[in-house]
């Protein structure tokens, strides 16, 4: 695991600025690979590469980068591991007629094979033959062009973009901004789908001229000699979609029964959870007790001869530990278990690191405990394992029945008659719809309390036009968005596009296709990479094993959620390993208590942030709903933990910037 970034056009800088640039750009992602910093430049052509690196495979010399290919032509750096390699490794050597293998390797780095692979195969064919995360930048010698590519799901991040004619490109923004040519120009269209969603939607960035690249894509540029901008650059170009996954595994759907699936299922988890050991510094896993994360050490630990290393946190606050759960697989599997109960203290210490961290606005509030376990961790391992992406795959969020239920309920009414609906919801007090559920509230899950602020939500949502919509909605924290960002508007993104697939695919499918190509990348996939690089701690997801997920859009919907239950199948492949009442309990996010902080020891920080004479002098935001909803919010009256949050974080990040 590493850092990588590099620009083209050297902007009149001589050879010493063009080192001392390439230097400190490569500083600003130390954390991402304290071990090495390398740096290669073409003058002639103007193009320079940085690399910091976390040693993982191959620790010695001869997985240094920037690496340079066997025949010369070639020069990459890599951030991520390609866990198949030595299987590509053999392949390579049974092509007695390649040219493109040398006689011999120099080391067993995962990065020379890729580059060998490069060679035999060209890039894109060589990507398809990757199990792997990866953000790739690869030089072409011979034709002159520079390759960005990202890994098929968005598990490793590369920002790209021009600035004063100088195209530049990068792990973080970070990297970026130290690049003596980076102008730091807010985009206010992108701060406007940061409150919507609490982070920015690929390909879009905090910064004007500056974009993620999206996963599953390659951008290919021709070097010239001259000045860049955004406008110039190529479109990336898909190699893998997970619209064409889904398509497929509808031509092709599963034809088995329900335990010939579970046992797939195990088959190709227990693979990817083995490739994924591979590494030659400690390792272990984040367990949180989820279904998630107990499958994947249950699978690390049934293929290992040594306890598994494995690391949880916990909260003494009511609903927000998991702790106990985790502590009671962990000794029922035998793993090597270190636990640290947080303090609120210990916790709120973290927020002024959190714009370090995440150098663009993102205010997914579980960043805090991400952070504090992510910590922990790399105090006993370098590399751990992670139980992400289970809910998009196998449809465990509750949400999505949430949701579709109230679609199906309201979605047959005119707009019309929605609309009215909604206005005869809201005239109805939030503190009323309280009162009215307050018999039934031993009754009720703690989250899904607060009956009046959801009535008043689903009565903002009722207007939604289509099914995309509705759900686009039903998960915004501002849906006025526009009306609070002064001079923004909202740009177009996967939300408000037409999809041919949205006529072709059920209500449920179409929320975890969405999530997966939007929320997994750009809030779970991010907020653990910053997290745990922010430590210098690499971490894998193995049910992002593109076979898995491949193998889970052929499943028909009833083996994922079954009686109202999410996680049917996965739920299965871990009964085979823990007892089935460790498995049969309510699902917890990985959360804290922001809105109860914010009435208490966080006040005094937030009211500085959101302090009306400041709004208004910065000149992001309309003052007015952000001070309504501070004040209510103060009140009691209601709860607004999470458009709070994200105006919150803005704020201490422009501050920071």
């Amino acid at each position: 695991m590493c850092g990588i970034t590099g620009f083209i056009g050297f902007n009149n800088l001589n050879a010493t600025n063009v080192y001392g640039s390439a230097k400190q750009m490569g500083e600003a992602i130390l954390h991402r690979g304290p071990d090495n910093i390398g740096i290669w430049s073409d003058n002639e052509n103007q193009v320079a590469l940085i690399h910091s690196r976390l040693s993982i495979l191959d620790l010695s010399s001869a997985g240094h980068q920037p690496m340079e290919s066997a025949s010369g032509r070639y020069v990459i750096i890599f951030n991520g591991e390609i866990y198949n390699h030595n299987n590509l490794r053999r392949k390579l050597e049974n092509l007695q007629s390649s040219t493109a293998v040398g006689k011999e390797w120099h080391g067993h780095s995962d990065t020379e094979t890729f580059l060998a692979c490069i060679e035999a195969w060209g890039l894109e064919v060589s990507l398809n033959h990757t199990v792997g995360m990866f953000a790739i930048a690869l030089w072409d010698k011979q034709d002159k062009t520079l390759s960005l590519a990202r890994d098929r799901l968005g598990e490793k991040p590369l920002y790209y973009g021009c600035q004063r004619g100088v195209f530049m490109f990068g792990s973080e923004l970070k990297a970026l901004k130290a690049h003596p040519a980076f102008e730091a120009k807010i985009d206010r269209n992108s701060l406007t789908l940061h409150l919507r969603h609490n982070y920015i939607p690929t390909p879009y960035s905090i910064y004007q001229g500056i974009k993620k690249l999206p996963p599953g894509t390659i951008l290919k540029l021709h070097v010239r000699i001259g000045l860049f901008a955004i406008s110039d650059l190529p479109e990336p170009i898909q190699y893998w979609s997970l619209e064409n996954v889904i398509n497929g595994g509808r031509d092709f759907p599963f034809k088995g029964g329900d335990s010939d699936a579970v046992d797939i299922l195990d088959r190709l988890l227990k693979d990817s959870v083995k490739q994924q050991m591979l590494a030659d510094v400690p390792l272990g896993a984040f367990l949180s007790g989820g279904i998630d994360s107990s499958t994947i050490v249950s699978l690390m630990q049934a293929q290992s001869v040594y306890p598994v290393k494995t690391f949880s946190i916990g909260f003494n606050e009511e609903g927000y530990n998991e702790a106990v759960h985790a502590k009671a697989v962990a000794k029922h599997l035998g793993t090597e278990h270190t636990e640290l109960y947080v303090t609120s203290q210990q916790a709120m210490d973290v927020i002024p690191r959190l714009t370090s961290l995440y150098d663009e606005p993102f205010s997914d509030s579980s960043q805090i405990p991400t952070f504090l376990v992510s910590e922990m961790t790399r105090q006993h391992v370098t590399v751990s394992l992670s139980g992400d992406a289970g809910d998009e795959l196998f449809g465990g969020y509750s949400r999505y029945n949430y949701s579709e239920k109230l679609w199906r309920m309201v979605g047959a009414l005119s707009l019309s008659g929605r609309i009215g609906l909604a206005k005869a919801i809201q005239k109805i007090p939030t503190e009323v719809w309280d009162l009215f559920s307050s018999p039934f509230k031993p009754f009720i899950p703690l989250r899904m309390r607060n009956i009046g602020d959801k009535a008043h939500k689903l009565a903002a949502i009722l207007d939604s036009f289509n099914q995309l919509d509705f759900y686009r909605n039903f998960i915004s924290h501002w849906s006025s968005e526009e009306d609070v960002v002064i001079g923004g508007s909202e740009l177009n993104y996967y939300f408000n596009q037409e999809h041919k697939i949205m006529r072709d695919i059920g209500y449920i499918d179409l929320m975890m296709m969405v999530d997966t190509l939007t929320y997994l990348p750009d809030d779970i996939l991010c907020k653990v990479d910053r997290a745990a690089m922010g430590v210098s701690l690499e971490t894998r997801v193995p049910f992002l094993d593109h076979r898995v997920v491949e193998f889970s859009w052929r499943l028909p919907l009833s083996m994922k959620i079954r009686n109202g239950q999410g996680k049917w199948i996965l739920r299965q492949v871990l009964k085979k390993y823990i007892p089935k009442e460790m498995i049969d309990r309510p699902k917890m996010g990985f959360s804290i208590p922001i809105d109860a902080w914010l009435r208490g020891p966080l006040r005094d920080w937030a009211e500085s942030l959101l302090n009306e004479s400041r709004l208004r002098n910065e000149g992001f935001f309309n003052p007015a709903p952000i001070r309504q909803k501070w004040l209510e919010h103060l009140s009691g009256r209601r709860n607004w933990q999470y458009h709070l949050w994200n105006v919150l974080m803005f704020q201490a990040w422009l501050e920071a910037n």
